[in-house]
């Protein structure tokens, strides 16, 4: 018996294995995780596997050299891999897959701020590379005997007897399951769809072969939602006079008739799901800003420097007379620029590792923000002062509803090619004013969306716009890197001070409304960096993610510093209620601000969430108190529960065209989705206080009465669930009612 370990094959499947083990160990320490936990001994259990495999094929060959030479690559490219995953995670907020393999073109533009932003430690995963080298030195010494097949095969099929059921049991068993984990580890091992909780719970070894199991065999699970409020909201009944001019009713009858004869279960399962939403009713805030135009600005690599008065007047006189929040955040993810701008033009979950937007170009959405102003017979454009080099924005946009869309070329200004200099903010603005007089020729109501360019890294090395304003801050102490990100903050600054003189000298700044918000912080500016400006520390709880939004109209807003969390999910369900536009609320997931409804909460790419109460790391499963309040374990899975759901319905929303499915069911129009229609929102006085889900033929809604008292900010707990009100503090009393209404008409 003891001469079986001085067989290669033993030695070679003990090698291995153990410089596997310690790189996924090292991988784990460096990035946070915790050695105690099961997910180790599923990596180890899973490593096993693979180790018998390989040594096992190893044995046919006769050359030791060339057996150690392969022992040897595996390790090394391990490390590598787990190296760079290290370095892309810290870079990009997420872990490279084959899914996200076009971000990886990202890392090598901006070479020099990835390089930059690369910490020594992630090297720390070659040490088992290192070790064994004199290991395979000593290889050398003494004899080594080939097992004979029967013997390998017998070895094999004990290693599988042993470790395949026990690393099934590590995925199906609840023992091995963390409860408050956002995705269970079975559906991880047949999707992947969480990169962060996937490399955790198999590491890096086994998310490789996860990653492109995912692509090959794609798995479609099938779940049964629940629409249940984790925040748990007691409602209380009003009279019915108090109710009836605050609630939005829709005819449900097509929408039921589709459920009834749907044979796709996915399908299916999201009709179901959007149908039995809760309709956000109205509220004090709606069509605060009816008939005005807007003007949406997503703002590159926009971080809270930008609050630095002294730098950048035009944006904080748009806060100082707009509306602001302080705890806004734009969680970083795949392709993070251009999901983000999806998420905030639909109020969807972009998928996790993908680039949502490009992969699913040609999908339309008739409930986008683009629409809902086109229902509304404003004339739409957009504009991005950069190319398609990136991202294919002219497919994109007119597929989102817009009108028009304008790229750099189009807008007729000075760029470059290179990934270094970029289009100026300023000069795009002077195009966009001069596009906007010739749209008010052909429409008085206009809706754009500019997403600026001039911000955009790299700053760790000079250029053009890097250099434009550098010397404004010379009399600092802050790195270089910062110094350049401000020089180009500059340029949007002046643009934002552009677009307030020219609205102005067209008479048109009161009937025009402002928002901004930030797409993600400055990649490649290390956090310690950043902390020497801003006053939190960005390498704690995700804060580096924190970013502006503000939504700005001369005359009306007036300064209010709102205290929600919040995100871009938010965004288009808010100004759909200001404006009064014809939607349905049920089809957004995120929540208008200013409803009863919304809750103060911050959902990150994995799952992860934060707000006044504290920050739950969904990687780790744990969360963090900022106070005395806690939440119980059953609320927290609650919350979980929700956020799993909402990122799987948008998921597989945006896989299956789910929108365009839904509005051709609905609406048909010979199959043309690009000619949208305007569903009609009616008001009705209850008939009826009987409560009935999907499928039927009527509709339930929740009315809300709120009566102003005064502007402050205050937060309310419910069910010990916390969370904030507007900054316009109300008293708000519900009824539930159920109403069955005319058919919504087809005014196109």
């Amino acid at each position: 018996m003891k001469s079986i370990f001085k067989k290669t094959f033993i030695i070679n499947y003990f090698i291995l294995l153990t410089g596997l083990f310690l790189v996924e160990i090292i991988f784990k320490l460096i990035s946070g995780g915790e050695i105690m936990e099961a997910s180790t001994l599923r990596i180890f259990i899973g490593l096993n596997i693979f180790c018998v495999i390989v040594s096992f094929l190893m044995n046919f060959l006769r050359n030791n050299f060339i057996k150690k030479f392969l022992i040897g690559l595996m390790i090394f490219a391990l490390a590598t891999y787990s190296c760079a995953e290290l370095g892309f995670y810290n870079f990009l907020g997420v872990y490279m897959s084959v899914q996200t393999s076009s971000q990886f073109g990202a890392v090598v533009d901006y070479i020099s701020d990835f390089i930059a932003s690369f910490k020594l430690q992630y090297f720390l995963t070659f040490i088992p590379f290192i070790l064994y080298l004199p290991t395979a030195i000593f290889l050398n010494k003494g004899r080594r005997d080939k097992l004979s097949l029967k013997n390998s095969a017998i070895v094999l099929a004990v290693v599988f007897a042993v470790t395949i059921p026990l690393y099934a049991f590590t995925i199906v068993s609840k023992k091995f399951q963390d409860k408050f984990q956002i995705v269970t580890n079975a559906n991880l091992f047949l999707t992947a769809s969480n990169p962060t909780l996937t490399v955790k719970e198999y590491g890096t070894l086994g998310f490789v072969f996860l990653d492109f199991k995912a692509m090959l065999f794609p798995v479609t699970i099938e779940v049964d939602y629940s629409n249940s409020d984790p925040f748990g909201v007691d409602e209380e009944v009003l009279p019915e006079e108090e109710v009836v001019d605050l609630r939005r009713t829709f005819d449900d009858t097509k929408w039921n008739e589709v459920i009834n004869s749907e044979t796709n279960k996915t399908l299916n399962s999201l009709n179901k799901y959007f149908i039995n939403r809760k309709i956000t009713m109205k509220n004090e805030m709606t069509g605060l800003f009816e008939n005005k135009n807007l003007i949406v600005i997503m703002m590159e690599s926009a971080n809270d420097i930008l609050y630095d008065e002294k730098y950048f007047p035009n944006f904080n006189k748009l806060v100082q007379g707009g509306w602001s929040w302080e705890n806004n955040y734009s969680p970083r993810n795949s392709c993070a620029t251009m999901n983000n701008e999806f998420s905030g033009m639909t109020s969807l979950y972009s998928i996790y590792n993908t680039c949502t937007a490009s992969k699913y170009k040609v999908n339309y959405y008739y409930e986008s923000i683009f629409n809902l102003f086109n229902n509304k017979d404003y004339i739409t454009f957009s504009e991005h002062n950069y190319t398609e080099a990136y991202y294919p924005r002219k497919t994109i946009h007119p597929n989102m509803g817009s009108g028009e869309y304008f790229s750099v070329q189009k807008l007729g200004i000075p760029y470059s090619n290179e990934y270094i200099n970029w289009s100026n903010d300023d000069d795009a603005m002077k195009s966009i004013l001069k596009i906007v007089d010739k749209k008010r020729e052909e429409n008085e109501h206009f809706m754009t969306w500019w997403t600026t360019v001039s911000s955009h890294q790299p700053y760790g090395v000079d250029s053009i716009q890097g250099g434009a304003n550098f010397d404004m801050t010379k009399d600092t102490k802050y790195p270089k890197d910062v110094r350049r990100y401000m020089s180009k903050l500059k340029i949007l600054d002046n643009a934002l001070g552009l677009l307030l003189d020219g609205l102005e000298e067209r008479g048109i700044l009161e009937d025009t409304v402002i928002v901004l918000y930030g797409d993600h912080y400055p990649y490649g500016i290390k956090t310690s960096n950043l902390n020497k400006v801003l006053d939190y520390d960005t390498s704690e709880d995700l804060n580096a993610e924190q970013v502006p939004f503000v939504i700005y109209n001369a005359g009306t807003t007036d300064g209010t510093v709102f205290k929600e969390y919040t995100s871009y999910m938010n965004i288009l369900p808010t100004l759909a209620n200001l404006f009064n536009l014809d939607y349905d609320p049920r089809l957004y997931l995120g929540y208008d601000l200013f409803s009863s409804d919304a809750r103060s909460l911050t959902v990150f790419a994995d799952g992860s969430w934060k707000n006044e109460v504290g920050f739950y790391n969904a990687s780790k499963n744990k969360i963090k108190y900022y106070g005395e309040e806690k939440y119980t374990p059953e609320q927290i899975a609650a919350i979980n529960n929700d956020i799993a759901a909402k990122i799987d319905v948008s998921e597989k929303a945006i896989k299956n065209n789910y929108f365009t499915y839904l509005y051709k069911k609905l609406y048909g129009n010979g199959g043309n989705v690009q000619t949208t229609t305007k569903p009609t929102t009616t008001t009705t006085k209850p008939t009826t206080t009987t409560t009935t889900k999907a499928p039927t033929t009527t509709t339930t809604t929740v009315g809300v009465t709120t009566k102003p008292v005064t502007t402050t900010s205050s937060t309310t707990t419910s069910n010990g669930l916390a969370y904030t009100t507007t900054t316009k503090k109300t008293t708000t009393t519900t009824t539930t009612t159920t109403t069955t209404t005319k058919a919504q008409e087809n005014n196109n």
